[in-house]
């Protein structure tokens, strides 16, 4: 009755229960709107007085998102607790994001300047060595329910960053930023408790509308920057064809909701990407300046769900360097 992990599971249930009726991550963006409408207003003084433009804010955002993901997955996580079995695949989920992102690090790792020790060669090579060794420990003590999770943590951060420093090629900054986002929601969505979203079998609407729409928009932005318009779709196929996708999306939205499944999640996921796919590729020419806009979108809804105002901050940063409007949202809205 008194055992220290039915107590510890006892309490994080109660919170996690009085939490889903007010979600914390929801009322967090809303009260750091008044933040992102200053982003919004004074973003575009922001962007100059950084250099950043429409030029190389892609890789910028990117590699800015990915490395606070990163810091979120280690520092965020850790109610090991409410893991419910032995056999849980989480830490190898986690393990996988944390390669993921330190190889889009790593490919990036040329383009950015780091800051120089002032204490000589000598105290540079310290400086060093103590910085090295912050990370590693921040990285090993974000898995130690077993023996093995520090090792595993490691092992995915060193391999990721030397894999990424030795391919020379640097990873694409969309697709490669859109794969760790839709990764981490969905490691979130294993298990919402060990991260604080919540807790599984009882999501609130609010936790299952923002899901739906970081599926979606992640899936979008693959879509549009990876197919091609081609226009060889007749009309009438493509009118019965686009219906029959509208009805199996909205079934799998459905089947979602009901079973807040992560492999139905993921099959949502699948039929938000033929949707959008099959539009790019019926029409005639790609529409422009779409990716941007859904890129955007994404980052936005990512940093509202990770509870990180920044993410959405560089969101916005984003839509401002390519002066989106309006008319952008419509695009997207006739993807569907």
């Amino acid at each position: 009755m008194f055992d220290e992990s039915l107590i510890v599971q006892s309490a994080v249930s109660a919170f996690n229960n009085a939490a889903l009726a007010a979600p914390a991550f929801f009322w967090w963006a809303v009260l750091a709107i008044p933040v992102f409408m200053l982003v919004y207003l004074c973003g575009g003084a922001f962007l100059q007085r950084v250099g950043w433009n429409a030029q190389n804010i892609t890789w910028r955002v990117s590699l800015t998102m990915v490395v606070l993901t990163l810091a979120w997955i280690v520092f965020f996580g850790g109610n090991y607790a409410v893991l419910r079995d032995n056999a849980t695949v989480l830490p190898f989920m986690i393990a996988a994001i944390v390669f993921v992102s330190s190889v889009f690090i790593g490919s990036y790792w040329h383009k950015v300047k780091l800051p120089t020790w002032r204490g000589g060669w000598r105290g540079q090579r310290i400086g060093i060595f103590a910085g090295w060794a912050l990370v590693l420990m921040a990285i090993g003590l974000s898995d130690i329910h077993v023996w093995w999770g520090p090792l595993l943590q490691i092992g995915a951060f060193l391999c990721g960053l030397g894999i990424g420093r030795l391919v020379h090629r640097e990873m694409r900054p969309v697709a490669g930023g859109t794969l760790v986002m839709l990764a981490t929601i969905v490691a979130v969505l294993m298990q919402p408790e060990f991260f604080r979203f919540g807790q599984l079998g009882a999501l609130s609407p609010m936790h299952m509308l923002f899901l739906i729409l970081m599926g979606a928009m992640g899936m979008i932005t693959l879509a549009v920057r990876n197919v091609n318009a081609r226009g060889r779709i007749k009309a009438g196929a493509y009118i019965k064809l686009k219906w029959l996708v509208r009805f199996l999306t909205v079934l799998s939205v459905a089947l979602f909701v009901m079973t807040e499944s992560v492999p139905v999640f993921l099959g949502m996921m699948v039929m938000f990407f033929v949707l959008a796919a099959m539009s790019v590729w019926h029409a005639e020419t790609k529409p422009t300046g779409i990716e941007h806009c859904a890129y955007a979108m994404s980052l936005g809804v990512f940093g509202v769900i990770m509870t990180m105002p920044a993410i959405t901050a560089l969101g916005i940063l984003y839509w401002i360097a390519f002066n989106q409007d309006k008319n952008q949202i419509r695009k997207i809205g006739r993807l569907l």
